[in-house]
């Protein structure tokens, strides 16, 4: 037991050193200046599939250490919060992200989902893990799916740093009538909610999801998403 869960706490560490140490750092521009941008890439992708297959692999592995029991209504709630998670999900791949979006903003500023954030996909990703961990409820679901977490939640200022230093001006633009916390340019007047913005796709595709996961839960994951 002790060895499986090393195994997954490394595996954990080593996606999150991926992720955090690499990746919009100052140890990204010396490894692209080695291999060349398209290298870089290339071998950034290998090490990631490799850092998630292992960590994957580990929280298989590793045993069900409980450190705290959700009650049963919890699933309910969690099953709720999945749908804007999936919504921000969905809605982040239809929506170009805050690096994609650089010199391409018109006068009209952010619109659709970044009204809302600037990081849809991440807030995606910390939102899944952050009620899984919480369901889990166990030492391998904390290694796990803290380790999105932390990626999740670290990425959304490091992406901000990298496009603020790569366009200045675009930045200035964006900044101000954007938040990197959901809503929360709204909340104090910098930008409003405009929902007919968001492609009417989103929120099929995004809702069909969500009933599919929760139908289809127990067949893909091996248990219900619901407790009676």
């Amino acid at each position: 037991m002790l060895r499986a869960m090393i195994l997954l706490l490394l595996a954990s560490l080593l996606w999150v050193g991926v992720h955090v140490g690499i990746a919009g750092t100052a140890m990204r521009a010396r490894l692209a200046g080695m291999l060349g941008e398209a290298g870089f890439r290339i071998a950034y992708s290998l090490v990631s599939v490799v850092s998630i297959t292992l960590l994957v692999m580990a929280w298989q592995a590793a045993p069900a250490v409980p450190l705290w029991y959700m009650p049963a209504w919890f699933s309910w709630v969690m099953a709720l919060l999945m749908l804007p998670v999936l919504l921000l999900f969905v809605a982040s791949v239809a929506t170009p992200n805050p690096t994609a979006v650089a010199g391409k903003l018109d006068e009209r500023g952010p619109r659709g989902i970044q009204r809302i954030t600037r990081h849809p996909m991440l807030w995606s990703f910390a939102g899944w893990a952050a009620l899984h961990l919480l369901a889990k409820g166990n030492l391998s679901g904390v290694l796990f799916f803290g380790a999105f977490l932390v990626t999740s939640l670290v990425g959304m200022p490091s992406i901000d740093k990298k496009l603020a230093a790569r366009d200045p001006a675009m930045w200035a633009r964006l900044a101000p009538s954007t938040s990197v916390l959901p809503f929360l340019a709204i909340l104090v007047g910098r930008n409003k909610l405009v929902l007919e913005e968001i492609p009417r796709l989103v929120w099929i595709i995004g809702g069909v999801a969500w009933v599919a996961l929760l139908v289809a839960h127990p067949w893909i994951f091996g248990y219900p998403a619901l407790r009676f």
